[in-house]
């Protein structure tokens, strides 16, 4: 395989990142096949329209420990309609043509296909990063070869409690960015965000060469604001978004405007 291929999927991430015209990326978060395959495309699409720079792309699982239960139920709901792992793979075909889709998934259904196949089928789809958050540093390094050599980013996740020894290894072996979780706790909306959000970040960032994005617990602009000013180059929303969703039967016009405005909050 050729270098080119082989970084290709962090070189996407690495474009929009820097191409990203405001404070910092925006990297909604959709549940794939949710609530069902063809509205789930639209979600997609609509994301795009209102102003994504990436997408997270989740894959239903059955037990998603680090989600909260609007995301949980969104999967429960997704994988009730049919949804799988390769009708995931052709959403994220279809929307790659538009951005770059980093998958979230757990680590079974990885292991289940195999590494270096789910890499491979992931790759060839379109897709540019993997995210697992329950696969820790230690079980990485079988999943990081083979994502490498496909050209997927795998993107590890960091915590308010990694130490800095740990965040020092975690942020060498990234690729794309870093996923700082900005609470300690499963993915949902706060009132509130924690509040050494920069010291969170400054520590990230010294530990790596790649952008820090920040996610769990962003679910107003407002807040989306503030992750970007405490240094965060990217940030995630998830459950606001993933609700937003569930509350309408046409629900691509009601999330381009969510985005939308938690774009403009950032530029």
């Amino acid at each position: 395989m050729s270098a080119p291929t082989a970084i290709a999927g962090a070189q996407r991430i690495a474009a929009a990142f820097a191409s990203a015209p405001g404070r910092a990326a925006l990297m909604p978060y959709m549940m794939g096949g949710f609530p069902d395959p063809g509205r789930s495309r639209a979600i997609g699409e609509a994301y795009a329209d209102g102003g994504a720079d990436l997408v997270e792309l989740g894959i239903p699982f059955s037990d998603p420990i680090a989600d909260g239960p609007v995301i949980q139920a969104a999967g429960s709901r997704a994988l009730a309609a049919g949804a799988s792992v390769d009708g995931v793979l052709a959403l994220a075909e279809a929307l790659a043509a538009r951005l770059p889709v980093v998958l979230m998934t757990y680590a079974n259904l990885v292991l289940a296909r195999g590494v270096e196949h789910f890499a491979a089928d992931a790759a060839a789809a379109g897709a540019s990063g993997l995210i697992v958050p329950d696969l820790p540093l230690e079980e990485a390094p079988a999943a990081l070869e083979a994502c490498d050599a496909a050209g997927l980013a795998l993107v590890p996740l960091v915590a308010p409690t990694t130490t800095d020894e740990r965040l020092a290894r975690i942020g060498a072996r990234a690729r794309g960015f870093v996923y700082t979780v900005s609470v300690a706790g499963t993915t949902g909306e706060r009132a509130a965000l924690a509040g050494d959000l920069a010291g969170l970040v400054a520590r990230v960032a010294a530990s790596t060469e790649v952008p820090v994005a920040l996610g769990f617990g962003i679910s107003s602009p407002e807040q989306a604001g503030q992750a970007a000013d405490a240094g965060a180059e990217g940030v995630i929303v998830g459950s606001r978004l993933v609700r937003e969703a569930g509350e309408h039967d046409d629900p691509a016009p009601a999330v381009r405007g969510l985005v939308a405005a938690f774009a403009g909050a950032l530029r």
